[in-house]
């Protein structure tokens, strides 16, 4: 099936999320959390991805991940990634506990299509100080889709990965896994790009946002994903797509926020404070916005 087939498919049987002018949302994906070897992409935005999903924390928004969250293509085990960065999953249990955590799976953790690999490998962990197994996300759903739908207007806000209707990265996703876990993992570390993938491939990137454009112009809704790893605002009047980017930049993160009825493409950075002699600190910056999502809406 084509990308607009797919995504036609995913938005008819997604879960509806209500949400209205007071609420407050936060969006990212493609963290690719992995193992903190040399080829984990997550590791050394570690720091400040924790430091900004504690300013979410401590503001009360809900925190939705849209895909490619854990790198489940280079690693066999969840159990490695969970240690590697458990104070990250931890904090992401304080959300799920406060029922503001809601997880979509993308091309590279697409294992969790099936309920049996959620229940086995996210519902708890063994804990070694106390020797039994502890609650991590007990219940917990991971979609392909997720629609925000407004209380009072019933405008529609789709949330999908963005991978649907890509060969390898979703029909052949087995094959994909095969190649980064026993191939691109070790010529990563030799600094070779993977030239399959869109976010590494400006041509295969360009194609694939051709396609959510094309598909979202036939939608009356607004369209949020990650995937091609290119951070995305459109101007006013223009399709509503819009992306996340993501979390393994070599020096920020990306997200997009909803709050007050507006949505802000955001990305937080490392920078020095020359006044105080260099001192590095984390900055949260406007990317593009706030702008009115009514604006939006078809």
């Amino acid at each position: 099936m084509s990308t607009y087939e797919r995504l036609t498919e995913v938005l008819e049987l997604a879960e509806e999320i209500p949400y209205n002018d007071s609420s407050k949302i936060v969006l990212m994906s493609d963290t690719h959390r992995g193992d903190n070897s040399w080829a984990d992409d997550f590791a050394h935005n570690e720091n400040l991805f924790y430091f900004a999903l504690e300013y979410y924390f401590a503001h009360d928004f809900t925190y939705i991940e849209i895909g490619d969250c854990d790198e489940l293509h280079e690693n066999r085990r969840f159990e490695e990634i969970r240690q590697a960065h458990s104070d990250v999953f931890f904090l992401m249990r304080d959300f799920y506990n406060d029922g503001r955590l809601h997880l979509i799976f993308g091309n590279h953790d697409i294992v969790r299509k099936d309920p049996k690999v959620v229940e086995r490998t996210l519902y708890r962990y063994y804990d070694e100080r106390t020797q039994r197994y502890e609650p991590l996300f007990d219940g917990i759903e991971v979609h392909e889709g997720l629609v925000l739908r407004h209380w009072e207007t019933s405008k529609r806000i789709f949330l999908a990965h963005g991978h649907q209707g890509d060969l390898l990265g979703e029909t052949l996703w087995w094959l994909a896994r095969l190649f980064s876990r026993h191939l691109w993992r070790h010529l990563q570390l030799l600094g070779i790009r993977d030239p399959t993938s869109p976010a590494k491939n400006y041509k295969k990137r360009r194609i694939v946002e051709r396609e959510y454009i094309r598909w979202v112009k036939s939608q009356d809704l607004i369209f949020i994903c990650g995937h091609t790893h290119r951070p995305m605002f459109p101007k006013s009047g223009k399709p509503p797509y819009f992306n996340t980017g993501s979390c393994v930049h070599p020096r920020s993160i990306t997200g997009i926020e909803i709050e007050s009825g507006e949505i802000t493409l955001v990305k937080w950075w490392i920078r020095p404070r020359s006044e105080e002699g260099g001192v590095l600190y984390v900055a949260r910056d406007v990317v593009a916005g706030p702008e009115k999502l009514s604006s939006f809406f078809p």
